[in-house]
C-alpha cells in the first residue's frame, strides 16, 4: 500500500477547511438574514404603533374640538327661533309714541324689562347684537342688503337704512343685519 503523498494530504486539509468555512459562513449568513428580517419587522411594527398613537391623539383632539363646538353652538337653532321675540319686543317699544307711553306706562315698563332680560340671557349664552349704524360701510360678512338705492350725499356701499339688527353666537353669524345700501357713485 502506498503512502499518501504530501500534496494530496494538503489538498484534503484545504478541502476540509474550505468546507468548514463554507458551513460556518452559511450559518452566519442565515443568522444575519434572520436578524435583518427581525429588525425590519420591528421597525415596521414601531412605525405602525407610532401612526396608531398619532391617529389616537388626532381623534382625541377632534373629539375635544367637536365637544367644545357643541357646547358653544349647540343651541343655535333655539337662539335663531328666539330672535323674532327680540324683534317684536323692540318693535313694540319703538311703535309707542309719547302719549301712548304715558297712558300705558306699566305695560311699556314691562316690555322694557322683558327685553332687557332677554338681552341678558342672550349675553349669558354668547349671543351678541350686530347693530350697524346709518353711514357705516356695508360688510357682506355681517350685513344683508335688502335693497340698494341712490341717495344724494352718500357713497356707494354705505348703509342708508337699518331694517333689522343682526346677531352673532360667539364668532358665528346667527342672522345678518338687514340693511339698505346706497348705490350712489362717489
Amino acid at each position: 500500500m502506498a503512502e499518501p503523498r504530501e500534496d494530496e494530504f494538503l489538498d484534503d486539509v484545504e478541502t476540509a477547511e474550505a468546507e468548514a468555512y463554507a458551513e460556518e459562513a452559511g450559518e452566519i449568513s442565515d443568522e444575519a438574514i434572520e436578524l435583518d428580517s427581525l429588525k425590519a419587522e420591528r421597525d415596521e411594527l414601531r412605525d405602525k404603533w407610532m401612526r396608531a398613537l398619532a391617529d389616537a391623539e388626532n381623534s382625541r383632539k377632534r373629539a375635544d374640538k367637536q365637544r367644545r363646538e357643541a357646547e358653544q353652538y349647540g343651541g343655535s337653532k333655539f337662539a335663531r327661533d328666539m330672535l323674532p321675540v327680540y324683534d317684536n319686543l323692540k318693535r313694540a317699544l319703538e311703535a309707542a309714541n309719547d302719549e301712548q307711553r304715558e297712558a300705558a306706562k306699566a305695560l311699556i315698563e314691562g316690555i322694557e324689562l322683558t327685553l332687557r332680560e332677554l338681552q341678558n340671557v342672550f349675553e349669558k349664552h354668547g349671543i351678541h347684537v350686530v347693530s350697524p349704524k346709518v353711514g357705516d360701510r356695508f360688510d357682506p360678512q355681517v350685513h344683508e342688503a335688502m335693497f340698494e338705492a341712490p341717495l344724494p350725499g352718500t357713497k356707494a356701499g354705505e348703509i342708508i337704512q337699518v331694517s333689522a339688527e343682526g346677531f352673532m353666537l360667539h364668532e358665528r353669524l346667527l342672522r345678518p343685519a338687514a340693511v339698505g345700501v346706497s348705490s350712489t357713485p362717489a
